[in-house]
């Protein structure tokens, strides 16, 4: 049923192309006679090759006038073939055929990823006390405070320190240097211990001094406080170098490697970008999302006394991406029907020639062909869809011995069973897709915001999973481009973009409702969103577990029961 819409769509788009080429287009001339003789073969339509005539006429589909076809015309015999579509100059214009040259060129890609700001965990420091004492008083006395190497940070009173450094000073030699080794293993710095000697004999506190430049991220102490051996004093972090830690998915990890810049951008500072590089791939994938950590280091610098990049936010990336140079044509040039990828071929005298490829990576503008195309050769990059809908109502009138020659492959179905990976990543998508409808459902906005945190990874994984099933290819674009929610702060923003990602999970998870091992779930469809949210059509869906009753997430508690359940057809 599908292909017969799209031949009778095709061909309605082709007549009236070729109308308005016949309509305009100037008369055609008589052929001029040549000065060596060609035997007349038949009068063909070029539009449609297969309608042939032994003298002059109309094409009995468009109306258009035949074309003679003579011995020795390139066309007499490749009009004739399924896979090649020959047109008029005034159709290649009407149609506005566009082509460019298949190249050995750089393939370029800018790889968009969302992600967290995190701490450099290798410049964190816990400062803990080396003796029992009492802290008498806190020079630093909050969170957040910027401290220097070797800036105090209290005064601690010991009186197992204070005997030390009694010793230390009526000593010598070898007694001396042991005393001082001592003073080290209870927390003096070698400074401190240098100084010792011009210390007043009256002062019966020490300082307990900062390990690094930092930011006191934790205070476990008050003035007048009793500490223990090994009680924790302060939490340090050096916050002048951040990471920005991201997923990357099997499909993007051959593009990644040690050293590619990238771009941090995050709601927080917005019209602000932080340029960094990647600094490790983790080697181990994690089973469930299919994805390995990513971190980029990235420079944070102080601004009016603080450091710009908060510890935890959340931040969008993107990494430029850079390939050797490869054989690549526009990414317009592909056309993606079914399990093939097609693309055209400019050959001589206005033919098309369809020829199946094996792509290979996609960059922003290129697209990697493996097999199935040679340098220099030409590719239609505009006008191909026209065409390719012309060969296929070629295909479709041509006789059944000859069209069942060169049958297309059936189209890729769901499978009869998921697997038990598959069934794990449809069910926790699908708990995803009923706590974000109900959290809207009840115009709870930090519930939605909580239950939108895995979305990124859950869909990812859900994403992977299906690609090898027969989904529909657009559907999980759609929903793969739809799993961003950070960023937003009112319950319309939040509902805006539940749209876009519901829309695109029913359309997915509906096919697979009758394939074994897909877990129950109810969709439900309100007939009036368009009321509620802007530029969207009027019916709208949404996915449900057995466990709630109807909620509908776009009106909230305005209208929660609009809406009906659509059954699996």
């Amino acid at each position: 049923m599908k292909t017969f819409l799209t031949i009778v769509l095709t061909a309605i788009i082709a007549a009236s192309a070729a109308w308005f080429a016949l309509r305009y287009a100037p008369p055609a001339a008589p052929p001029a006679a040549s000065a060596t003789t060609h035997k007349l073969l038949r009068y063909q339509c070029a539009m449609h090759p297969h309608v042939t005539s032994d003298k002059p006429g109309r094409c009995t589909i468009c109306g258009m006038e035949l074309t003679p076809i003579y011995e020795g015309d390139s066309s007499s015999t490749a009009a004739g073939a399924d896979n090649v579509v020959v047109l008029t100059q005034s159709q290649i214009q009407v149609l506005h055929v566009q082509t460019a040259e298949a190249g050995i060129r750089p393939l370029t890609r800018t790889l968009r990823v969302a992600g967290v700001i995190a701490e450099d965990s290798s410049r964190h420091r816990v400062l803990a006390a080396y003796v029992d004492g009492r802290i008498d008083h806190l020079s630093i006395n909050y969170i957040g405070a910027e401290v220097a190497a070797g800036q105090p940070l209290a005064e601690f009173y010991s009186p197992t320190l204070l005997q030390a450094e009694r010793e230390y000073r009526q000593l010598g030699g070898e007694l001396r240097q042991g005393t001082a080794l001592r003073l080290r293993q209870m927390g003096l710095a070698p400074a401190q211990i240098s100084a010792i000697d011009q210390k007043s004999a009256d002062a019966l506190t020490s300082q307990i001094l900062s390990p690094i430049s930092g930011t006191v991220v934790a205070q476990a102490v008050s003035a007048g406080q009793y500490v223990m051996t090994g009680e924790r004093l302060f939490e340090l972090a050096d916050f002048s170098t951040m990471w920005f830690v991201f997923r990357s998915y099997e499909q993007d990890l051959p593009w990644l490697q040690s050293g590619l810049n990238v771009k941090v951008t995050t709601a927080a500072i917005p019209n602000k970008q932080f340029a960094g590089t990647i600094a490790f791939i983790d080697p181990n994938l994690d089973e469930a999302t299919r994805s390995a950590s990513v971190r980029v280091e990235l420079p944070n610098p102080l601004v009016n006394g603080k450091r710009a990049l908060l510890n935890h936010l959340y931040a969008d990336g993107a990494v430029e991406l850079e390939a050797p140079a490869v054989l690549s044509v526009p990414r317009s040039a592909v056309l993606i029907t079914g399990p093939e990828a097609v693309v055209y071929i400019e050959a001589e005298g206005g033919a098309y020639e369809r020829r199946v490829v094996q792509l290979g990576r996609r960059g922003d503008t290129e697209q990697e062909i493996l097999t199935g195309l040679k340098p220099a050769e030409r590719v239609v990059t505009n006008g191909n869809l026209l065409i390719d809908g012309q060969a296929e109502m070629n295909r479709a009138f041509m006789p059944p011995a000859a069209s069942a020659a060169t049958k297309p492959a059936a189209t890729a179905t769901p499978p009869a069973a998921l697997t038990d990976t598959q069934t794990a990543s449809v069910s926790q998508f699908i708990k995803l897709a009923d706590a974000l409808a109900a959290a809207l459902a009840a115009d709870d906005l930090a519930a939605f915001t909580t239950a939108s945190q895995p979305a990124m990874e859950t869909t990812s994984a859900l994403v992977v999973q299906l690609r090898p099933t027969g989904a529909d290819g657009k559907a999980l674009d759609a929903l793969d481009a739809a799993r961003h929610f950070h960023g937003i702060d009112d319950l319309q923003g939040a509902r805006v973009a539940f749209h876009a990602f519901s829309m695109a999970a029913t359309a997915v998870l509906e096919s697979l409702r009758k394939t074994a091992g897909t877990p129950d779930f109810q969709v439900y469809e309100c007939p009036m969103v368009n009321q509620v949210l802007p530029n969207v059509p009027k019916k709208a869906r949404w996915i449900q577990t057995a466990k709630r009753t109807l909620a509908n997430p776009f009106f909230g508690t305005d209208m929660p029961d609009c809406g009906i359940e659509i059954k699996p057809e």
